[in-house]
């Protein structure tokens, strides 16, 4: 456990975690109790009635695949930033350097590819629901 929390890149995903959550607590106090208010808009993700009261089931699954696209956009994020990490600080060493240009690569390719896959569900949801004539 000691060697886990010595490893230079578990401190820098606690002060990078750190970091995140400071502009949340700056604003803690915001808002008057309402998601829809505030820094946290989790209305947003959810319009008028939330997942759970989705009026159809297009709705429902469209809500759903939003959230996952939603986190599969963050988890490329991460992987953008880490790959710049071990980019920035490879310190000549090519292997590293390599590794970190890849990271970054293929995470805007996931990113390009989860903007795509957001756009062609829209599309084809919209196609589904709108009715003929």
């Amino acid at each position: 456990m000691k060697n886990f929390l010595q490893n230079k890149y578990w401190k820098s995903a606690v002060i990078f975690g750190n970091l995140l959550a400071l502009p949340s607590a700056a604003f803690a106090q915001s808002g008057s109790g309402n998601f829809d208010t505030g820094l946290g808009n989790i209305g947003g993700l959810f319009p008028r009635t939330g997942i759970a009261n989705s009026g159809t089931f297009q709705d429902l699954l469209m809500n759903v695949i939003s959230i996952l696209l939603l986190v599969a956009g963050g988890i490329a994020i991460v992987f953008v930033i880490i790959g710049g990490y071990q980019y920035m600080t490879s310190a000549g060493n090519e292997e590293t350097a390599e590794k970190g240009k890849k990271n970054v690569i293929n995470a805007i390719i996931g990113i390009v590819i989860i903007l795509l896959s957001y756009a062609i569900i829209t599309v084809i949801a919209n196609l589904v629901s709108t009715p003929a004539g």
